[in-house]
C-alpha cells in the first residue's frame, strides 16, 4: 500500500478539529512558559530515538498548522526508523513551537508505535505463507481512534470497522438480548439489507453453523485456542465456503503465527491499539545556521 497516499483518507476539517482539541486540552488558559521563550523566529529538529515505523505525519502537520508553524519532512510516511535519525524540521515563533511540542510528540509516538506493532504482526503472518488480513479492533482510545486506525493502515494492517456503522457485529450480548443467534442475525440482516456485512461472534461450531444458515457474512471465532480454532474453521468452511472466518482473542505478536491457517480469513489483535509500545521522539531547538543535534547543548 502507498503509505504516502493514506493521508488522503483524512478530511482536513477533521484534522484541524482534532489538533485544536488536543492543543486546547494541553493549554486551555494562560501559557506562562511563553514569557520565558518569547516569540522570536526559531527552528527545531524532530529526532527519532527508537526503531520502528514512522506514522502520523498528517496529524503532526495539523497540530503545527494550528500554531502557524511550518514542518519540513526529511523522511516519508511509513519509513523504517533507524535511530538516532532526524525526521523533520519545524519552524515558527519559539513560544508556538514549544506549545505544540508535547502534543505533537505524544501523538507521533503513539501512532508510530501502533504502525510498528502492526508491521511486525503482518511480517510474522506473511512469514508463515498465510495471505489473509491482519486487522485491528474497535478497542481504541476514546477521542484518539482516527490516529490509531490510521497507524494500523500505515503498518500494513486492516483497520477493521471504524465505528458501529461500518459493519454489524453481533456479539454474545447481542445474541442474549435478541433471544438467540438466528433472531439476532435476521434482525441485523433486515436492518442493513445489502449495504453492510453482518458478522457474528460464535462460541462453538454449532453456533457458527446456525449463524451461517441465518445469513451471516462473517463468523468471529473468539478466544479459541489454535488447536480448537482450525478444525472448527475447516468444518464451517466445508459447509459454507462463502462465509469468512475471523480469529480473535488472545492473539499477540508472539503467537499470531499459530492462528494463521488456510481456513482463517482475518486475524484481529486488540493489542495493536491497546498495548503497542510508543516510540521515542524528541524535538530540539537549534540556532539558525547551526547543525541540529539530538540533545541540548548549553554552555
Amino acid at each position: 500500500m502507498d503509505t504516502e497516499g493514506l493521508s488522503l483518507l483524512l478530511p482536513p476539517t477533521t484534522l484541524a478539529a482534532l489538533a485544536d482539541s488536543w492543543l486546547r486540552e494541553d493549554c486551555p488558559g494562560l501559557n506562562f512558559a511563553a514569557l520565558v521563550t518569547g516569540a522570536a523566529p526559531s527552528q527545531a529538529a524532530l529526532w527519532a530515538k527508537s526503531p520502528g515505523v514512522l506514522a502520523g505525519r498528517p496529524f503532526f502537520d495539523a497540530i503545527f498548522a494550528q500554531l502557524n508553524c511550518q514542518v519540513t519532512w526529511l523522511l516519508p510516511e511509513g519509513s523504517q526508523l533507524v535511530p538516532v535519525v532526524q525526521v523533520a524540521e519545524v519552524r515558527g515563533p519559539a513560544h508556538r513551537l514549544l506549545l505544540g511540542e508535547r502534543v505533537a510528540l505524544n501523538m507521533l509516538a503513539r501512532c508510530s508505535g501502533i504502525a510498528s506493532a502492526a508491521a511486525t504482526a503482518v511480517k510474522i503472518a506473511r512469514g508463515t505463507g498465510w495471505t489473509g488480513h491482519v486487522a485491528g479492533t474497535r478497542k481504541t482510545t476514546p477521542g484518539f481512534r482516527l490516529v490509531e486506525k490510521y497507524g494500523l493502515l500505515v503498518g500494513g494492517a486492516a483497520s477493521h470497522r471504524y465505528d458501529l456503522g461500518g459493519m454489524v457485529m453481533v456479539k454474545d450480548n447481542h445474541v442474549v438480548a435478541a433471544g438467540g443467534v438466528e433472531k439476532a442475525v435476521r434482525s441485523a440482516r433486515q436492518a442493513v439489507d445489502f449495504a453492510l456485512k453482518v458478522e457474528v461472534e460464535c462460541s462453538s461450531l454449532q453456533e457458527a453453523v446456525r449463524a451461517a444458515e441465518a445469513g451471516a457474512d462473517l463468523v468471529l471465532l473468539d478466544n479459541f485456542k489454535p488447536e480448537e480454532l482450525h478444525p472448527i474453521a475447516q468444518a464451517l468452511k466445508a459447509q459454507f465456503p462463502r462465509v469468512a472466518v475471523e480469529a480473535s482473542g488472545g492473539v499477540t505478536l508472539s503467537n499470531i503465527s499459530q492462528f494463521c491457517g488456510p481456513h482463517i480469513d482475518v486475524i484481529s489483535l486488540g493489542m495493536l491499539t491497546q498495548a503497542a509500545p510508543a516510540l521515542d521522539f524528541s524535538l530540539k531547538l537549534f540556532a539558525e545556521g547551526a547543525t541540529p543535534v539530538p540533545h541540548s547543548r548549553r554552555s
